[in-house]
């Protein structure tokens, strides 16, 4: 066979491959053609069931999307009917070949449960329940100015019943909040109950997205929220102190609670004289660096400034300003040297000192505390100030911050003593002295008390000084009728008997409260007349030892070394902060004076002597009994209750163990 004659036979065999090729070419423009074709006839179609499911002009809750020839179904009927009868006809359609679902049913959500989650920078995905009066679009279009710009919506929610009121808002405001916040962040709605979870955007979304949070929508309220700090390649922290003692802190902290801590701490550390918190949280802390050692460093470097700055950048710390005295820079030095926290580098220290101006002092009376603080010239003046606290404050602690400096004005230490008087009179109060510009505020238990302090005070400094009073006093509570007070007097004594402990003249702790309340009732009851009677031990009771009544003195005080070297400061254990006021009576001085005698001759002198001189007998302490009435005479009349109104049963009088001291009105 000829070779034209073969190839001939083999295009005969072969030759209907030559076409497929172009009959590819044809099926694949066709069938996309056809596909869209029987789509856009299914949606058509499913579009008008699902149309005519509902009341006309409501959103459909039947939403069906054709892929093919197949139909995709979401959405939550009203009720079983509605869905059989869309599914049959759905099932009816011509060309259809399966119907993909299923469809729901709207059903009460308890709790109602919304969850809206940024899955990427563009996207927000919702998911829980959707109110059954919202459909998808309506939801979506009164979401849409609350979403970040060029964010998608997919709405996966179920329509439910059971919605809190005004939820749709309340969902607004809640997408409002990722915006602020990093993909993968999520709010959810629970009922009225909103809660947050994600990474902040920066540190200005940060403090954005808290300032939203601060106003929630009106019925809704904040459960748990939990944003991590933006993350900041330049972790800063600073600390200036103004000349009179105000703190001002800026730069980054770690957290909301390292922030609190922080105030806390700055507040304690400016003692009244204010505090500026411009901190914001954020993350970039080096990891080998412990927060709140970083923040207590920093205060404490403050805390030996008049005025200066204190700050962290770069992994070091940093000091410059003025020295709060000669001493400080010593003390500064040793604290960069060896005090730093693991991890902070030293940076530099640019401190000069110069003399105070003006010279501060300062002595603040509160609950159960004494505290003296400023500068003292000498260790004299200090032991004469705490000479003249102890006796007037002898239930309160003495904490003593006072530092050595020159320049006090003349007339300190006795324009200090004429003030410590009247604060001892006052609830809470705190002198303050500049130069020689003496201030004292507090509060008062007594209106009369806060005028004759506001009078003498000022007349009675040293020549040169000058007095500022500032007291509060109580306004005059409405009187009761008598026969109430009786009856709130007999109701409150009763509820709770006082029994001290055998042997002790020492007020509890469980006493304050009824005290408290006796003394608030007399100043509703003018008329009202206490006589007070101690009880006896029980027989056989061992005597518990008795209590001091000396004042405790905290000193964390500096002294210059050139002018002292005192032993480290020990703290010293305080007696019970409302101990007895009652003192024993000390026995008098059985001390004798050489008796007196007529010069006589000098023969006869040799035979003279002298005559003894009579024994003053000591006077005893007062019984138990009544000792114990006295201190409760005593502690309400420093409550307020006054002289004329309170006092003890006589010498002698007795109440049994058992009944605990008794309050009588006579």
């Amino acid at each position: 066979m000829s070779a034209a004659t073969s190839f001939h036979a083999a295009c005969r065999r072969y030759g209907w491959v030559v076409g497929l090729p172009g009959l590819a070419l044809i099926l694949g423009l066709s069938v996309p053609l056809v596909t869209r074709t029987i789509e856009a006839r299914l949606d058509a179609a499913a579009g008008a069931i699902a149309r005519a499911t509902t009341e006309p002009g409501a959103e459909p809750w039947l939403r069906p999307e054709a892929r093919g020839r197949d139909l995709a179904i979401l959405g939550e009927a009203p009720d079983p009917g509605l869905r059989a009868a869309a599914y049959e006809r759905l099932a009816a359609m011509p060309g259809l070949r399966r119907l993909d679902g299923p469809v729901g049913l709207v059903e009460d959500a308890r709790p109602f449960v919304w969850t809206a989650t940024r899955t990427t920078p563009d996207r927000i995905d919702l998911t829980g329940n959707r109110p059954a009066s919202l459909g998808p679009g309506a939801f979506a279009e009164r979401l849409g100015p609350a979403l970040p710009p060029e964010t998608q919506l997919r709405d996966r929610a179920k329509a439910a019943h059971g919605a809190p009121p005004d939820f749709a808002d309340a969902a607004a405001y809640a997408v409002s909040t990722l915006k602020n916040l990093q993909p993968g962040a999520h709010v959810t709605l629970e009922d009225t109950r909103l809660s947050l979870s994600g990474e902040a955007v920066s540190v200005a979304d940060e403090a954005s997205l808290r300032a939203a949070l601060a106003a929630p929508p009106a019925g809704y309220t904040l459960g748990t929220v939990e944003i991590l700090p933006a993350l900041v390649k330049d972790f800063r922290f600073g600390i200036a102190r103004a000349a009179g003692g105000a703190l001002k802190l800026s730069g980054f902290v770690v957290s909301q609670k390292a922030q609190a801590e922080l105030r806390q701490q700055a507040t304690d550390a400016a003692e009244g004289a204010g505090i500026t918190d411009e901190t914001q949280t954020a993350r970039g802390l080096a990891a080998g660096i412990d927060p709140p050692s970083l923040a207590r460093f920093a205060l404490q470097l403050a805390g030996l400034l008049q005025d200066g700055t204190v700050s962290f950048a770069d992994g070091a710390i940093a000091v410059s300003g003025i020295a709060l005295d000669g001493q400080a820079l010593g003390e500064v030095a040793g604290l960069m040297r060896d005090g730093r926290p693991a991890g902070i580098a030293a940076g530099p220290v640019t401190l000069e000192t110069r003399p105070l101006s003006p010279y501060r002092v300062s002595i603040r009376r509160e609950a159960d505390a004494v505290t003296i603080g400023g500068h003292l010239p000498d260790q004299a003046t200090r032991e004469r100030l705490l000479a003249a606290l102890r006796p007037r404050f002898f239930r309160e602690r003495i904490v003593d911050k006072s530092r050595m400096a020159d320049g006090a004005p003349a007339g300190l230490a006795p324009a200090l003593e004429t003030a410590i008087a009247p604060l001892s009179l006052l609830a809470r109060g705190e002198i303050k002295v500049a130069d020689r510009d003496l201030t004292l505020t507090g509060d008062s238990l007594y209106a009369e008390s806060a005028q004759r302090i506001e009078g003498d005070l000022p007349r009675a400094l040293p020549a040169g000084w000058q007095g500022d009073v500032a007291v509060a006093a109580p306004s005059a509570a409405r009187p009761l009728d008598p026969e109430i007070c009786k009856a709130q007097f007999a109701e409150r004594v009763q509820a709770t008997p006082l029994h001290f402990s055998p042997g002790s003249g020492t007020l509890k702790a469980a006493f304050y409260p009824l005290l408290d309340g006796l003394a608030a009732l007399a100043k509703t009851c003018p008329a009202l007349r206490i006589e007070v009677t101690g009880h006896g031990d029980p027989a056989g009771s061992a005597p518990v030892a008795k209590p001091t009544l000396d004042t405790a003195v905290d000193s964390t005080a500096s002294l210059d070394a050139a002018k002292a070297s005192p032993a480290p400061a020990k703290e010293v254990k305080a007696p019970d902060v409302k101990a007895s006021a009652a003192k024993p009576t000390p026995a008098k001085s059985t001390e004798t004076k050489p008796a007196e005698t007529k010069p006589a001759p000098a023969k006869k002198a040799a035979k003279a002597e002298p005559k003894p001189a009579p024994v003053v007998p000591a006077e005893p302490e007062p019984d138990l009994p009544r000792q114990r009435a006295l201190v409760i005479v005593e502690y309400l009349l420093q409550a307020g209750i006054g002289a004329d109104r309170i006092a003890a049963a006589p010498p002698g009088s007795l109440r049994p163990a058992a009944g605990g001291v008794g309050f009588a009105l006579r």
